[in-house]
């Protein structure tokens, strides 16, 4: 059966989502209508709804007269990243706690073992994903309509500037993927139980864990050029 114009949208949808987050297509990289219009069957029309759709989400930036280009990371942006991040995570973990349904704490148990396997078996990019999708129901949990906006635009970058975590490069950086799953399943009981103290100090943990490999990709050089423009590595 042919797909509908709304399937269409919605694999275009997810094709950018999956190719921003794990930096297939880099930051501040403009999109190409013609090319995407043809390789999923789409009018300028629909094409350019799904553009505002993920410009809304924080995924894209849209310019007159320029088209749609992958949302940039700069200085400030990532300045910002850091003092935000702490704060945030804490919030919306000790709300997860607070109002997390019995069906979505069993969600974030398949979400968890997604991650275990793309650990063992997956790429780089597989388990940026999968890490990416269990924090996205955490936010799903706290159902904060002011605090999730910036939660899921945390989320864009985390998994962007995140990549180098995921490509463990000697054993401490293996055993701290362990210790991140480790701290999923403590997350995991601390919502189960209801305990938003243990969730937000949780949070801390967890993000203490990656924040330093996160600085070393985003700060080689002290951020002396945009991050767009570093080589890229290879999943």
């Amino acid at each position: 059966m042919e797909k509908t114009v709304r399937d269409r949208k919605q694999a275009l949808q997810s094709h950018l989502k999956t190719s921003i987050l794990t930096m297939e297509l880099r930051p501040g990289a403009d999109l190409d209508e013609v090319a995407l219009s043809d390789s999923f069957g789409l009018s300028r029309t629909p094409l350019r709804e799904v553009f505002r759709e993920l410009a809304g989400e924080g995924y894209l930036q849209l310019h007159a007269g320029r088209g749609a280009r992958v949302a940039e990371m700069s200085h400030t942006t990532l300045r910002d990243f850091f003092l935000a991040a702490p704060m945030i995570y804490s919030a919306v973990l000790r709300l997860a706690a607070l109002n997390a349904t019995a069906e979505q704490i069993t969600s974030l148990r398949e979400a968890q073992n997604a991650f275990k396997s793309a650990l063992h078996s997956g790429s780089a990019s597989e388990r940026a994903l999968a890490n990416n999708r269990f924090h996205e129901i955490t936010g799903e949990m706290a159902a904060n309509i002011y605090l999730l906006p910036s939660f899921y635009r945390l989320l864009i970058d985390h998994a962007r500037i995140g990549m180098t975590f995921y490509r463990p490069q000697n054993n401490k950086m293996a055993g701290n993927l362990s210790t991140a799953s480790d701290q999923h399943d403590a997350i995991i009981d601390a919502i189960a139980a209801g305990d938003d103290e243990t969730a937000a100090k949780l949070a801390h943990d967890h993000w203490q864990l990656s924040r330093g490999q996160i600085e070393m990709f985003v700060m080689p050089n002290a951020l002396d050029v945009p991050l767009g423009t570093f080589p890229k590595s290879s999943a």
